[in-house]
Order: structure tokens, then sequence, then C-alpha cells
């Protein structure tokens, strides 16, 4: 078995956005070489996600709309008391996933008609990272 490591790095220019990363990813496997197993991307914080969507502005709108309800931003969240701002996107985070898997197969990613792989950041304005490993053959 082999495997490659990869990263991305990220700096938003707004404090929630969703950066489109398919082709970056695209790109990882296909220099690793491997034809035959699972490509794993994965944020390195825990004010943003990696989540695979389909790429329609509604729907994105309807995501931020949604995660919002759940966990909207406000100033009374105990962990603002350690002196971040950010209790929100922590939870934003929880609900949709740190990480994603994907299949890769005669040496590409085996996704879906519409499936895009996104970088959903919470917490945004400064610099973050997004590793993706890939193993197999």
């Amino acid at each position: 078995m082999k495997s490659h490591t990869s990263y991305l790095t990220f700096q938003t220019k707004n404090r929630k956005e969703l950066v489109k990363i398919t082709e970056d990813v695209k790109r990882v496997v296909e220099e690793s070489g491997i034809r035959e197993g699972l490509c794993l991307v994965s944020s390195m914080h825990l004010t943003a996600s990696v989540i695979i969507q389909d790429d329609e502005e509604g729907l994105h709108k309807d995501i931020w709309e949604w995660l919002e309800k759940l966990a909207p931003y406000k100033e009374d969240y105990k962990h603002h008391a350690a002196g971040e701002d950010n209790g929100d996107a922590h939870l934003k985070n929880l609900a949709t996933h740190l990480q994603v898997v994907v299949p890769v197969t005669n040496g590409k990613l085996d996704l879906g008609p519409w499936q895009e792989i996104f970088y959903a950041e919470f917490d945004g304005k400064r610099k973050k990272r997004v590793v993706i490993k890939v193993i197999g053959f």
C-alpha cells in the first residue's frame, strides 16, 4: 500500500465562505499515482469543514441559512469567555463534519454526477489548512 499527503492553504476574505476544491483534490489524486484506494480530505481547524454537495447557488444560500438557524452567531456562548468570538463556528463544524472520504477508482476521484468538494469556512480571514491523504495501490 502507498500513501501520499498534500496540503491546501486558505485565507478567505469573508468570515463565512464556501470554496470549491474539487479540482485541487483531483490534482493531488493524480499526483499520488494511486489507482485504487481512498482519498481523505480534512480540515485542520475546528471552525471549518469539508463537505460534498451540489455546486448550486440557491442550495448554498439554503445551507448558510440552515446553519445560522442551528448555530446563530451570538455573543453569549460560554466559549467566548476564553477570549474567542467563534462559538457558532465550532457548532457549525459539528453539524457539517470535519472531513470527507472519497473512493479512488482507476486513478480518479469516484464522485457522483453532481458531487463537488467544498471547504466550508465559518471563522475566516486568517490562514487555515486542509490535509489531503490518498492511500491505496
